[in-house]
């Protein structure tokens, strides 16, 4: 057998590639100081051992707490939905009645009033207030009156009780109004009863 020497002794002071052939499998870090290998390899190995294991039992016991506490909390989330659901269906128009009160007020003022006044043209004032101060509450809350008379008959928010001949001039025109028609915003709140000229 051949003993092999090494053609060219490294200095101490000098890097060499200790035998290191140019081309496959040669090192090549590109002028950054190379990982070692040996020690990322260690690194992961530590990692993976420090890692403890979990008994099978204790894990299930683990989901099965987790999936309670979900459970748990699901049907407190759906048991306060449904009480605030009822509240609002309960106290929903709260808001309105409150506008409402101060009129429902000056209405039995007003009847007070008349019982004490023969002044009919200050009861006949005080109403007509009433009656504006109603109509601006009712505003306030997104409520608005369906102008008809005069108009084309829609069938979108009118409602015909009866025809009545009114000549060319007024065919298919609202010519009277029977009770009033109210909007919610842009949502019929009451179709207006009206009679059509034909």
């Amino acid at each position: 057998m051949k003993h092999m020497t090494k053609e060219k002794p490294c200095k101490e002071d000098i890097k060499c590639d200790e035998g290191f052939a140019q081309g496959d499998g040669y090192p090549s870090c590109e002028g950054e100081q190379c990982a070692n290998v040996a020690d990322e390899e260690q690194s992961s190995t530590d990692t993976m051992a420090e890692t403890p294991t979990i008994d099978p039992v204790e894990e299930v016991k683990l989901w099965l707490d987790k999936y309670l506490r979900l459970q748990a909390e699901f049907d407190n989330y759906r048991k306060r939905t449904l009480k605030e659901k009822m509240d609002l269906v309960q106290y929903g128009g709260s808001d309105v009645l409150k506008a409402m009160l101060p009129i429902c007020d000056d209405v039995q003022r007003a009847v007070v009033a008349m019982d004490k006044s023969d002044d009919i043209q200050a009861l006949r004032e005080g109403v007509r207030l009433i009656a504006q101060k109603f109509t601006e509450a009712l505003r306030q809350q997104k409520v608005t009156e369906i102008e008809s008379l005069g108009k084309d008959f829609n069938a979108d928010v009118h409602e015909a009780v009866a025809k009545f001949a009114a000549g060319d001039e007024k065919k298919g025109k609202v010519v009277d109004v029977i009770q009033t028609g109210y909007m919610l915003g842009d949502k019929v709140l009451r179709f207006a009863k009206v009679v059509v000229g034909e």
